[in-house]
């Protein structure tokens, strides 16, 4: 993760400009993280990672309260009918819906919603390098707060694993923080869909299974009311004007820098002609 920047001596580009912010994002992320692992345990791997993935639903939902962002009503009736696609994956019972597996789930749900939305807001002012690394290094410390007091020594082949899953999840976080500061989170979120494609594969790739029908006809609601959130956004009578702003605010720097080269160029042809 420091890698990149320290071969480019740009260590300055680590630092934070909304500590508070990053502190957040932060536990944010360990609240994610340790009520999806407590789901996990309390209900089937399926069950639990049907009901995560009502986390871009909610990021959706949230950018119009907290950052502003336009929602129009065909927007809401995605979020809602994702939402049902959600349950008829879930099939929730009066007698096993609302269990603390279930809840678990749920606020990891809404925590990672609110950390995506917070990174929207750091990338308005702190580099991508900068969000990855205070966001790993906060969610480590305060994970190994909650770790210590009953702390388990790794056995030597989970290191392996371990080092494999930290590459990966560095690459993820870095990639998923330039994508929010490219474009808007009901944009980018709705891609978080195609995981449950991801899982599927995985799923009968090692473990030689499939999800059953309803899994499947769940999923299938979910990701096709998140790409109408993204053909619903690129269709409103104002997204012709609202998408060039973002997409230039994301070459902004590369064009920039271009035309800065171009300049630099004519300077030294000018300086060549007169001597």
């Amino acid at each position: 993760m420091l890698l990149p920047v320290l071969l480019r001596g740009r260590l300055t580009d680590l630092r934070p400009r909304r500590p508070a912010m990053h502190l957040l994002r932060g536990a944010l992320y360990v609240v994610a993280l340790v009520g999806f692992i407590y789901g996990v345990r309390a209900l089937s791997l399926a069950n639990a990672y049907a009901m995560f993935l009502s986390a871009p639903l909610f990021v959706a939902a949230l950018s119009r309260p907290l950052l502003k962002e336009r929602a129009s009503g065909g927007n809401w009736a995605a979020i809602l009918v994702g939402l049902a696609g959600v349950l008829v994956m879930l099939r929730p019972s009066a007698s096993g819906f609302v269990t603390f597996g279930a809840f678990a789930v749920l606020l990891a749900a809404v925590a990672y919603a609110l950390s995506a939305i917070a990174v929207r807001v750091l990338t308005r002012t702190d580099s991508t390098a900068s969000v990855v690394f205070w966001t790993a290094s906060l969610m480590t410390a305060f994970a190994a707060l909650l770790a210590a007091p009953g702390w388990v020594p790794l056995a030597r082949p989970h290191w392996y694993w371990l080092l494999g899953l930290g590459v990966l999840a560095a690459i993820g976080q870095y990639l998923l923080t330039d994508a929010f500061r490219s474009a808007p989170p009901s944009v980018v979120a709705p891609f978080e869909y195609t995981s449950l494609l991801w899982g599927v594969g995985i799923d009968r790739l090692v473990w030689h299974v499939l999800p059953s029908a309803r899994v499947l006809v769940g999923g299938g609601i979910v990701i096709a009311s998140g790409l109408y959130l993204i053909w619903n956004e690129r269709s409103l009578p104002g997204a012709a004007a609202t998408l060039p702003s973002w997409k230039w605010a994301a070459e902004k720097g590369r064009m920039s820098r271009r035309v800065s080269g171009v300049g630099d160029a004519a300077a030294r042809k000018q300086e060549g002609d007169s001597s």
